[in-house]
């Protein structure tokens, strides 16, 4: 099996539309200030734009994607035909993990990012001269799912390159070992599945 240049270009820039997306929203943080009510001696958090939840939750959508893309395409590493067993093997197992790693963390830090950031913290009245504490996202939860989506790209194409090298790629498993399935044996001329 040859790798795909289209299965590559869909992953590379569904993963780069998220970093950008997650940048975005860290750039787009809500930020709030501490205003006095005019009627009463309470105070109350004014919070600006919502736009880096949304930026925040597009990059989760586009990650979600693009690793069920590399995924499907690659059978998830549990289904179809098995693996050569060799080097290639280990390494398409090591990247498998290490791209689904990466992106459950990017995922968590856009997630977790997006819902900290819709969070305002409501009316508080303030007696007893206590401050008033407006809840905002910390700086870098974005920009560490940004990182995360830029290293989850790079494990995906090297997992979907090496799986592909380590694919079984039409030698099928038999009793007496590896024979290939469509290759016949021209030197016998007998019509028999060349055996190894």
């Amino acid at each position: 099996m040859a790798v795909s240049i289209s299965v590559l270009v869909v992953i590379v820039s569904l993963h780069l539309m998220a970093s950008v997306l997650a940048i975005g929203a860290e750039r787009r943080r809500s930020t709030a200030k501490v205003v006095p009510d005019q009627y009463d001696e309470s105070d109350y958090c004014v919070y600006a734009s919502d736009a880096s939840t949304a930026y925040g939750l597009s990059a989760f959508g586009l990650l979600l994607i693009s690793q069920t893309v590399v995924n499907g395409v690659t059978k998830c590493l549990c289904f179809g035909k098995g693996l050569v067993r060799g080097m290639s093997r280990r390494i398409a197992i090591f990247f498998f993990v290490f791209s689904w790693v990466s992106f459950l963390g990017a995922e968590a830090c856009l997630l977790a990012g997006s819902a900290k950031n819709a969070y305002h913290t409501k009316y508080r009245g303030i007696y007893g001269g206590n401050k008033l504490s407006c809840e905002t996202l910390r700086k870098g939860v974005f920009a560490g799912g940004a990182a995360l989506a830029l290293i989850s790209m790079v494990a995906s194409i090297v997992y979907y390159v090496v799986h592909l090298k380590a694919d079984t790629g039409g030698w099928e498993k038999h009793e007496n070992g590896l024979s290939m399935t469509s290759v016949e044996n021209r030197d016998h001329g007998s019509g028999q599945f060349e055996k190894l």
